[in-house]
């Protein structure tokens, strides 16, 4: 009887644990149905781990809320309470409340080593005499093929890039991994990309290909800069500041073990503004 009382001491011990942390309600992480390399439904994007890992973090189990169109989320899901927290917003979104970044990155170009591009910044001679070049309409790399003068001459290849249309208000959206893969075919000769979004596909790629991260300092014709390096935050519902708090200690405190898990994808990382850090 005596050997049986400590096991049954921790047995309750344990018990009660499990009782604690199945009466902590899951962290509910809106997440894209099939927006990779970013996540799936199937867990096997870079921001699935990192739910992941901040569930844990806190305590929590997960439960991903799978959206399709990524133009309406923010207002048909997070706003209306369907999920807490969204992965990978713009730092300074103002639909949500954000934390403080927990990453820097920027777009890339992507060429294949073989060709031996030398490609620096948006002056590069590579830039004027390749015959394609490989980029997602609507972002930076559109505005600077504009002011070097080669977009109107990428227009009809441009269409051919589109990988799926939606029946939704023909929502149009581009798999990065196809662009990659133009480059790595020969089929462009440069792709310009976020490089986030690309890395995973540069780093499987069975062609060596290489990825220079484009410089910050663009300029429009007119004089306005086009930026090129973004920092990236979790979100959280407006008037949420309990839960935006403790994702900002969790991100200050454990900056290198989320560090290493972008690292592992390929992302390519900047330092981050040290005021961005401090804010909350």
């Amino acid at each position: 009887m005596k050997k049986s009382i400590p096991i049954f001491t921790a047995l309750t011990l344990g018990l009660g644990i499990a009782a604690a942390r199945a009466e902590q309600p899951t962290l509910k992480v809106c997440t894209a149905e099939n927006e990779m390399p970013y996540s799936n439904q199937a867990g096997e994007g870079f921001e699935n781990k990192l739910a992941q890992y901040v569930a844990e973090q806190l305590g929590r189990g997960l439960e991903a809320v799978t959206w399709k169109d990524p133009r309406y989320f923010i207002r048909d899901y997070l706003d209306k309470g369907l999920c807490d927290v969204v992965m990978g917003v713009d730092y300074g979104d103002t639909r949500l409340y954000t934390t403080v970044p927990y990453y820097r990155s920027g777009y890339v170009f992507i060429s294949r080593e073989q060709d031996e591009l030398d490609l620096q910044n948006w002056n590069s001679d590579a830039l004027q005499k390749a015959k394609r070049i490989a980029f997602i309409p609507g972002t930076p790399a559109e505005t600077m093929l504009r002011a070097i003068g080669r977009y109107s001459d990428m227009f009809n290849y441009q269409q051919e890039l589109v990988g799926f249309k939606s029946k939704r208000n023909q929502y149009i959206k581009y798999e990065t991994e196809k662009l990659v893969n133009e480059v790595a075919s020969g089929k462009a000769e440069i792709a310009v990309l976020w490089g986030p979004a690309a890395a995973r596909y540069v780093k499987a790629s069975s062609v060596p290909l290489t990825m220079t991260l484009i410089p910050d300092d663009n300029r429009r014709a007119d004089g306005q800069k086009v930026g090129f390096h973004y920092s990236t935050a979790m979100g959280v519902r407006k008037g949420d500041t309990e839960l935006l708090e403790r994702l900002n200690r969790i991100i200050r405190k454990q900056q290198d073990d989320i560090a290493e898990l972008l690292e592992a994808e390929g992302i390519p990382l900047l330092d981050e503004a040290e005021t961005a850090l401090s804010m909350n």
